[in-house]
């Protein structure tokens, strides 16, 4: 089974690395650029290179998340409150954004015909729906504008953006624009107007969080009144009986101190206002953003990069991870994922990019089931991941995080082409060399990472010629070095490394760093505990490969940090297990007994059902 999937997903990936052989001049003219420029410039590029086909263990994910759960969507089901209005639930309508915008972000990365002709088919039943006032909600005419109404629209912009921005249909931007113009008409501190904050959930915060797609929307179009409106919004925060986003972390500096706490309707908002930062340059607002970073990024982060306690911010360090705190809400893991995405492209600083590759290789991944699709509303860190396939808000937003992970592998970081992970990847892109000449560069990039701290880069061009190549030394890495025809350069953790030479077709860099087991202490909420991090990856212990442990009882004494040897494990991976990382060590028991554990990466664990653990109960000795 693992071997039939593997060639399944490998000829996949020859038959489309064949297929997108297209210029990004091509894209652009079938698609379709925003017309304003942010005013803060970007150090780092969201653009998808022409070619960026990831394979190895993030590549199968990345398949995975495309065959088992974006081809697999129960179309009716996301479509049939717009159809028949109303929805049977009051946030049904926002599953068919949330999917467009994932399909569009997938479709550009892998120009796949089955997810092509689902997400035309999806587009068009969902655009005769929409009202001629513009509104494509799910509610009767008496209902419009309560509960989650503005939510539905919300994510209706960002599907209809997305789709236009990667098909370059215009039917999808004047479906947008039509929201847009209703919302505008409908919502304002003028006479007539409806106040927004009486139309959402959360003290305000669902329908505000609108504003995101909205200065999405300001772009596309160059439109003010969209950033009018957004304005607005945030005049709004502090309106009688508003969450007060702005005011409450400039005066606290903590996000559990705003509104109700609620994670991911204030994450929503923030990523917005990181983008009004990005058009206006408002120094306020980047106070704010900084604020929220550095408060969840220390005091309510997850291991596993994630947040959230029953979907809010919890006390300081509070960070219950069992089933029944319904930690680490998948709605809340993306919107950290975006959040960190856009402060990276506006900075280059690579703490941002250390909190991205966390979450993409922990919580976003252990968030769906490689085997089934399906999708952990709340990922737990002990207990059975509770994977159900059922329409939720967590199930249409898991996707779209995984979604991003081409947008986050190979970039235009400070103008110099960057390589930011190393699993095994196809590259192309066109760059400016030294002299200014634009040529196309090929990277093929081949590794057994994360296994295997080694890598070879191919260097595709034609000719030769002379331009800088970047490299992104994780925090993790011991003893990076990276060998161009000989000459060695080498570099600690944490930075940037760049080879500046003359390269000539066929050139290859042997990249070679130390992978080292490090042992995790629990923190505050499980000082006794401890487990095993390798590289970007934290492991747990599942209790289908330990079937002669009580998991839930056993106490093991804290290990020595030179005591962790471990050893491939991977035969006792049982048949249809998806994924090839286990490994095996010898931990002693607080009885003094000694037990053989096989460890395996978090987002792996659970995947057959049943109970699982990251935090191992331990002892000190």
């Amino acid at each position: 089974m693992i071997m039939s999937l593997r060639l399944i997903l490998a000829a996949t990936a020859l038959l489309l690395f064949a297929s997108i052989q297209y210029s990004k001049a091509q894209l652009i003219t079938a698609a379709a650029n925003p017309k304003v420029d942010y005013v803060v410039p970007s150090r780092y590029d969201l653009e998808i290179p022409q070619i960026d086909l990831i394979s190895g263990y993030l590549g199968n994910r990345y398949q995975l998340n495309l065959e088992k759960r974006l081809l697999q969507v129960d179309e009716e089901g996301l479509l049939a409150g717009f159809e028949n209005r109303p929805g049977k639930q009051r946030w049904i309508g926002e599953h068919i954004g949330k999917y467009l915008e994932a399909a569009a972000n997938t479709w550009l990365v892998t120009k796949d015909p089955r997810l092509k002709q689902q997400m035309d088919r999806m587009f068009h039943r969902l655009l005769e729906t929409q009202d001629t006032d513009g509104y494509l909600g799910t509610y009767l005419a008496e209902n419009r504008w309560t509960s989650w109404d503005v939510w539905v629209h919300k994510y209706d912009l960002f599907g209809l953006l997305a789709y236009y921005g990667a098909v370059g249909d215009t039917k999808a931007l004047k479906a947008a624009v039509q929201i847009g113009d209703l919302l505008c008409s409908t919502f304002g501190d003028t006479r007539g107007k409806k106040n927004i904050l009486k139309s959402g959930s959360h003290v305000g915060m669902a329908a505000t969080s609108v504003i995101d797609p909205m200065l999405d929307l300001y772009r596309w179009t160059g439109d003010k009144k969209y950033l009018e409106f957004c304005r607005y919004i945030i005049r709004a925060y502090d309106f009688e009986g508003g969450p007060a986003i702005v005011n409450s972390i400039l005066k606290h500096k903590r996000v559990d101190k705003v509104a109700n706490a609620k994670a991911y309707e204030m994450l929503s908002n923030i990523v917005g206002l990181v983008k009004m930062y990005r058009l206006t340059g408002d120094s306020q607002l980047l106070q704010v953003i900084n604020y929220t970073f550095d408060d969840i990024s220390a005091n309510r982060l997850f291991a596993t990069g994630t947040s959230s306690d029953h979907e809010r911010f919890q006390d300081n360090h509070y960070l219950l991870a069992d089933t029944s705190a319904h930690m680490g809400e998948g709605c809340v893991t993306t919107t950290w994922l975006q959040f960190n995405t856009q402060l990276f492209s506006i900075t280059g600083d690579l703490k941002y990019y250390n909190e991205i590759e966390k979450t993409i290789y922990n919580h976003l991944l252990g968030a769906e089931n490689p085997q089934t699709g399906c999708v952990s509303y709340y990922t737990p860190l002990i207990g059975e991941k509770p994977y159900r396939c059922n329409i939720t808000c967590c199930l249409s937003s898991v996707p779209r995080g995984i979604a991003l992970i081409p947008y986050l592998n190979f970039g235009l970081l400070n103008n110099i082409p960057t390589l930011l992970l190393y699993e095994p990847a196809q590259i192309k892109e066109n760059i400016k060399t030294s002299s200014q000449k634009t040529i196309p560069l090929e990277l093929t990039l081949t590794s057994e990472f994360p296994r295997k701290g080694t890598a070879t880069v191919q260097v595709h061009i034609p000719g030769s010629a002379q331009f800088p190549l970047q490299l992104r030394v994780p925090e993790w890495a011991k003893n990076y070095t990276a060998t161009v025809n000989g000459k060695s350069y080498k570099s600690g953790p944490d930075q940037l490394l760049k080879i500046e030479r003359q390269w000539k077709d066929k050139d290859k860099i042997a990249v070679s760093f130390d992978i080292e087991t490090e042992i995790i202490n629990g923190g505050k909420t499980y000082p006794n505990s401890f487990t095993l991090k390798r590289g970007p990856q934290i492991f747990a212990l599942d209790q289908s490969l330990n079937p002669q442990l009580q998991l839930d009882k056993t106490k093991f004494v804290y290990p020595l940090q030179d005591n962790i040897k471990l050893t491939d494990a991977q035969d006792k991976l049982p048949k249809g297990w998806v994924g090839t990382l286990a490994y095996a060590t010898e931990i002693k028991t607080a009885d003094n007994g000694q037990q053989s554990l096989v460890f395996v990466p978090y987002a792996d664990a659970s995947q057959t059902g049943g109970f699982s653990t990251l935090w191992v109960p331990a002892v000190s000795r």
